[in-house]
């Protein structure tokens, strides 16, 4: 929809408030009786009628959006919509950036593992934990290992102390079927590191 603006002779068109995103109110759809109004300096108006402040954004060739919709009163600011939307386009971007995506992984082991394989998967689950992801780690049990639960725990024992700088344990071991698993998730100074690294 677009609003017609008279300037001397020459009519202009300005866009009124009907947008894809529902959430976004502005121009003609900024209906209260009274609004705080900013300009497009960021210089403090005060408080207009919802119409005062419409006109006034049209005359500038610009529009009244909302950005505070909750205030009392709600609190417009007059610029150009395409800006707003772009501006805010490239926050929510950023926002992605800094956000961790937690993923559960997987380590399995044999329960006659030998040093060198359980050398190698610890260090993938340090770099798992390192990287903010949750982790299960499984001893696997085969034949006649199943009498032998105790090696199980105390396999993955050994495996949490060896992870205790990167990770702690959030559910003891715990038998299903022939696995026995317990569960890690990173340790609160690898969340500061990563919390960190976020802000720089």
């Amino acid at each position: 929809m677009w609003r017609p603006f008279c300037s001397g002779r020459h009519f202009l068109f300005w866009r009124c408030g009907i947008n894809k995103d529902s959430d976004l109110i502005y121009n003609e759809r900024v209906r209260w009786k009274e609004v705080r109004v900013i300009d497009e300096n960021n210089a403090q108006l005060g408080l207009m009628s919802s119409e005062a402040a419409l006109d006034l954004a049209y005359s500038k060739g610009l529009d009244l959006i909302v950005v505070a919709p909750n205030a009392t009163p709600p609190v417009c600011k007059i610029m150009d919509l395409g800006k707003y939307q772009y501006e805010q386009m490239k926050r929510q971007k950023e926002a992605r950036k800094k956000q961790v995506t937690v993923e559960m992984k997987e380590m399995k082991y044999r329960l006659r593992i030998d040093v060198g394989d359980l050398t190698v998967k610890n260090q993938h689950l340090k770099e798992f934990l390192s990287a903010g992801n949750r982790v299960r780690v499984t001893i696997m049990f085969r034949g006649r290992e199943m009498a032998f639960p105790d090696q199980g725990r105390a396999l993955l024992k050994k495996i949490a102390e060896d992870l205790a700088e990167y990770g702690t344990v959030t559910q003891e071991p715990k038998m299903q079927g022939r696995n026995m698993s317990m569960m890690m998730e990173p340790s609160k100074e690898v969340l500061a590191k990563m919390k960190q690294s976020g802000k720089e």
